[in-house]
């Protein structure tokens, strides 16, 4: 058994909120949901790209092709990556106004014998909060992470680059196809730990050990993530927040 969690915030800047996630095969925006989860199952967040065409249907279709998937150890999650960004494509094609709509996709996915996945598409993260320390499992598909990759800029000149939001191709894209990163989990899902999924309006404006200090602190696991949507905003964030956290057996 496990309990998952998720909070989508429009901000203070945004006029609306392009962002989604999912949890049992629910796709919220603009709310917070709390829910358990039996293995197999998948949770996820997207957040549709801004400045094309129509990002909040991008990031919701995203989600619910993503739940149609009767995911198992033995499925192909690459393939299936590739099937919702063809959908979303034809979608696109063949409804107007809605041509080009793109999004990220964030995902973990957890096979019936408890062994985890994660599946990224653009810059929307998933952590690792264990034993007070938070590590990033997915890399993102940026500009700046090539850039960072290649030793062209430091680690400081990734946070403030001005092209730190230039992405790599994503699910939707007319002119090129994504390039889904699908990984297993070494250790799977352990007692005590946290995964967490998130947007860029939290990634980033608030950093690693501001996140661990909130994740520390002695709440439920809902009102945790509350604070770190709420520090984002105080951060100045100028995006759409989302995060969804995960945790294994109960409520913490």
């Amino acid at each position: 058994m496990y309990y998952c969690c998720g909070i989508s915030e429009k901000g203070n800047v945004r006029d609306k909120n392009e962002d989604s996630f999912m949890i049992n095969r629910i796709i919220m925006g603009g709310a917070q949901l709390e829910s358990s989860a039996n293995a197999p199952f998948i949770v996820a967040v997207a957040d549709g790209v801004g400045g094309e065409n129509h990002g909040e249907k991008a990031s919701k279709l995203c989600l619910e092709l993503l739940s149609n998937i009767k995911f198992g150890k033995k499925t192909d999650l690459r393939k299936k990556i590739f099937d919702i960004h063809e959908n979303i494509k034809h979608y696109g094609m063949t409804h107007d106004g809605f041509l080009n709509m793109q999004t990220t996709l964030c995902a973990l996915a957890v096979d019936e014998f408890g062994g985890a996945y994660s599946v990224n598409v653009g810059d929307s993260r998933l952590y690792r909060y264990r034993f007070g320390e938070l590590r990033q499992i997915t890399t993102d598909q940026s500009l700046v992470q090539m850039l960072y990759d290649a030793g062209k800029i430091t680690g400081y000149e990734k946070q403030t680059h001005k092209q730190r939001n230039v992405i790599l191709p994503v699910i939707g894209n007319l002119s090129e196809r994504p390039d889904p990163d699908v990984q297993e989990i070494g250790g799977g899902i352990e007692n005590g730990d946290v995964f967490l999924l998130c947007s860029d309006g939290l990634s980033d404006y608030v950093p690693t050990d501001e996140i661990e200090e909130i994740l520390a602190e002695p709440l439920k696991l809902i009102k945790r993530i509350k604070r770190l949507t709420e520090r984002a905003i105080a951060r100045g964030s100028q995006d759409n927040i989302t995060v969804l956290a995960v945790t294994k057996d109960a409520e913490p």
